[in-house]
Formats: C-alpha cells, structure tokens, sequence
C-alpha cells in the first residue's frame, strides 16, 4: 500500500519552543560577550510533556551588575572639585579661623565620602567579574552544576551578581528556580538601577513561560530614566513594550519600541529581544507587515528564535506565521500527510 509524505513528522516542537527560551535570556549591561548565546550544550535529558530543556551557554553576569565607577567618579569628583575651588577662595578671604576650618572641612568630608563610593563601586565592578569567571566556560549539564557549588560557597547568598548568575544557570532547568532565585533581591534595599535589572529579568521569564499579569507590575516600575547605557535602556524598553503589548497596550509599546532602531550597531547585543517585542506590539496592533518583518529579522539571525512564539498564549496569528517561518527554515520539520491509494 503506497504512502506519500509531503514532509517529515512534527516531533521535537517543545524541544524547539524552550531551545528559544532559553536563548532568549536576556543580559542588562553593556558586555564584551553578545546577548542571546544559542550555543546549545549536546548533554541530553529525557524530555518532559510540555517544554524541553535545551541548555544555552549563560551569558555573563558582569553585564548585569558592573558597576559605572568611572561615571560615578566623573560624578562625584567635578562638584567636589568646585566645591573646593570655592573653599579655598573663601579660606583666603575669611580672617576666622574656625571658618576657614568650616569651608575646607566640608569638601574634604565630601572627598572622603566619595572615596568609599567609588571604592564601593570598584568592588562592586570586581565582583561582577569574578562572577563572570566563574561562568565564562560553562558548556554541559555537569559545568552549570559546578558553576553553582562555586556561586554557593564563594558568594554571598545576598550578592546581586551571583543572584543573576545562579538565575540564568537555573533557567537551564526550571524557570520558576529561575525566578524564585531572583526574588532573593530585596528591591528596596539594592541601588535602584540594579532593583530594574531584577525586575526586567523577572519579568522577561514571566513572558517568556506566558505570565503576562505577573510580568506587568514588574515592567511598570521600572524606571528606564534611571539608565544612562543605550543597551540597558532598549533591552528593558524591549520588556516593558512585550508586556505592554500583551496586555491591551499594543499602541503604546510600538510607540516606544519605535524609538530604538533594532538595526543600529549599539543595539546589536539586544537586537533579538527589540524585533521579539516589535513582533508582539504589530501582532497585537494588527500590523501584520510589522509583525512578518520583525519575524523575518528574527529568523535572519537564527530560526530557532520564533519557536518561542509557539506557546499556548502567544498571538494566534503570531504563532501561525512563526510556525510557518521555522517550517521553510527547515529548523522544525513538517507534519507528515499520508495519502492512500
């Protein structure tokens, strides 16, 4: 009895689908390394109904949480600087000593003051990179759960930097360890650019499992005012447009995802997540050409990346046309159409 095929059959879809998730990972900062590694480890795992997981090789923590010492420095320093230019004028004017003694006092305590942030923020830089290190040649199954023992026993439990870091070892795995392990930051008691970090991190694993409500508060409080680096800001600009755009805000994320060119060389480290949220804000818009271009620039840079619009909760017409690109990628086979004769 003669069969006909007009492909293959449609096996490996959820191993696809969390092969994109957890490429999909986002770095925060400005970093030598690229964002969104797909370098896939080839451990192999038996495969759970619903999502498979694919290990990625982490991206570097150091990007998160590298502190900006030599802005801080520029900072602190140039109104020091003025303040005692101003002293010693006033000191050779002021014929008291106990106010010659006011007008110097106040800039030196100040320059100490600023000595220990910028000290502060050089251990904080130091760390950050030790961290990255500690990851830096994380490949397999086995190496995320040696980098884990080290972050344990060589980290504080509270430190900011090993938190990222154990987050996206942990979504290798489980995302909700992923999350639990971010929820340790206490975002009142972190520098405010770094509670962002946190929540832009938490709130991007909530996308990318289909928690839209629990993704939202998140993104809302974010400040990106806050942030001076271009690729921290469209990176969070690209969470808050996602969340926005899936939850009745499409309008108001495109035209704030509008603002930040995907294909400008400064946003190369952030690009997939940019055309991610350009092709959930279009899709929710109805802007069908938009959401085919972003989908399109999405598969230009590796296909895998559209199967993480095959979710449940993704857009319908959203989830059709990425299905639809990965078949002629050829990166998910066809389902198989036999024909009797």
């Amino acid at each position: 009895m003669p069969e006909n095929a007009c492909a293959t059959p449609l096996r490996g879809h959820s191993r696809l689908r969390w092969r994109a998730v957890s490429a999909s990972f986002p770095s925060l900062e400005a970093s030598t390394e690229p964002s969104y590694t797909l370098k896939v480890a080839s451990t192999k795992k038996p495969v759970k109904s619903g999502a498979s997981r694919a290990p990625a090789k982490p991206n570097n923590p150091a990007a998160m949480v590298a502190s900006p010492w030599r802005s801080l420095a520029l900072r602190i320093g140039i109104p020091i600087v003025v303040l005692w230019v101003i002293g010693i004028i006033l000191a050779g004017i002021w014929t008291s000593a106990a106010g010659r003694a006011i007008v110097l006092g106040v800039p030196a305590l100040l320059t100490a003051g600023g000595l220990g942030l910028v000290i502060w923020a050089l251990r904080q830089s130091s760390k950050a990179k030790a961290v990255a290190g500690v990851l830096s040649n994380v490949e397999t199954a086995e190496d995320r759960k040696a980098a884990l023992a080290n972050l344990n026993q060589n980290f504080g439990k509270k430190d900011p930097a090993a938190i990222f870091a154990k987050a996206q070892l942990k979504l290798q795995e489980d995302p909700q360890e992923a999350l639990r392990e971010l929820e340790q930051i206490d975002l009142s008691k972190v520098l405010p650019t770094v509670a962002d970090e946190a929540r832009a991190q938490r709130a991007m694993i909530h996308l990318l499992i289909g928690q839209v409500s629990l993704a939202k508060p998140l993104a809302e409080a974010i400040d990106l005012k806050r942030h001076e680096d271009p690729r921290s800001r469209a990176m969070m600009v690209a969470v808050v447009g996602e969340t926005w755009a899936r939850s009745g805000q499409a309008k108001r994320a495109l035209e704030s995802l509008e603002l930040y060119d995907p294909d400008e060389d400064t946003y190369e480290q952030v690009r997939p997540q940019l055309w991610r949220a350009r092709a959930y804000a279009s899709a929710y818009a109805d802007d069908t050409r938009g959401m085919k271009r972003a989908l399109r620039r999405l598969a230009d840079q590796d296909p895998r990346i559209l199967a993480g619009f095959l979710g449940k909760k993704t857009h319908p017409m959203l989830q059709k046309e990425a299905k639809r690109m990965l078949e002629q990628s050829g990166a998910m086979p066809r389902k198989m159409v036999y024909q009797r004769q």
